[in-house]
């Protein structure tokens, strides 16, 4: 248990690093890059600390590990190359310059708080005392390979699609982004569905199932979807409202005549 406490702790002192970072930056979208490479950075320190069986440790300790690298070093390197993030720039644009930063000093304590709660299936796998190969963990495999190349393949199409710039003010329908209008979202939520697997058999496991609900309704309800897609609307209009007319919000599904 003493890792979750030494685990919480770095988390707070790196999105501390981070808020001041962002007053002078004047980005805030760094609590993303922390966000996930917290969560990484917690999992691999998770199956090193943990006491369970080698290979439930060595799985989650190198697909989270990698997972979310990926994603941190793809936020990051949007970060350091774009201006802030739509999403925060019209929060900034809401505040005064005092209130912007109290507001992103309780924002980014939230946003440590989530990195440790969504590492916590890491740590309980981390705790599985099942040794050998199973069909779950077959299977958990096949979600993450698939996950992780839909996600990468869809980030790489839209970043494609955003550098041409006779594209600006367009929406993008490249690729997967015909069928959905966050294909990465559902990747992001896609891979959420190995933990359980990788967790059977452990103390506690049966909770994990909750991870992959929780990562739904905050991509849907809370910080995924609705914010991005009022700043699409704000900013591509009537382009953006026909493509949200046409094509599904989430899953990957044929567009609709």
């Amino acid at each position: 248990m003493n890792e979750l406490l030494i685990s919480g702790l770095l988390l707070i002192v790196a999105v501390m690093l981070g808020w001041i970072w962002q007053v002078y930056s004047k980005n805030a979208g760094i609590a993303d890059v922390i966000w996930s490479y917290g969560v990484g950075l917690s999992a691999v320190f998770y199956a090193v600390a943990g006491e369970g069986a080698l290979l439930p440790r060595l799985l989650v300790g190198i697909i989270a590990g990698l997972w979310f690298a990926r994603l941190g070093t793809h936020v990051l390197l949007r970060v350091l190359r774009e201006e802030e993030d739509g999403r925060y720039r019209a929060i900034r644009e809401h505040y005064s310059a005092t209130g912007i930063n109290f507001f992103h000093f309780v924002f980014f304590l939230g946003q440590a708080l989530a990195a440790w709660i969504f590492a916590l299936p890491m740590w309980v796998i981390a705790q599985n005392p099942t040794a050998g190969f199973s069909a779950s963990v077959c299977l958990a495999l096949g979600i993450i390979v698939i996950a992780f190349f839909g996600e990468a393949i869809a980030d790489r199409q839209l970043a494609k699609f955003r550098d041409d710039p006779k594209n600006r003010g367009k929406t993008c329908r490249v690729g997967l982004w015909r069928y959905s209008r966050h294909p990465n979202y559902f990747f992001e939520w896609l891979h959420w569905f190995a933990y359980p697997l990788l967790a059977l058999g452990a103390p506690y496991g049966i909770y994990v199932w909750f991870a992959p609900m929780a990562m739904f309704f905050f991509l849907y309800y809370i910080t995924g979807i609705p914010y991005t897609e009022r700043q699409a609307v704000r900013t591509r209009g009537d382009d953006y409202i026909q493509y949200q007319r046409t094509t599904s919000a989430f899953i990957p599904w044929r567009p609709r005549v």
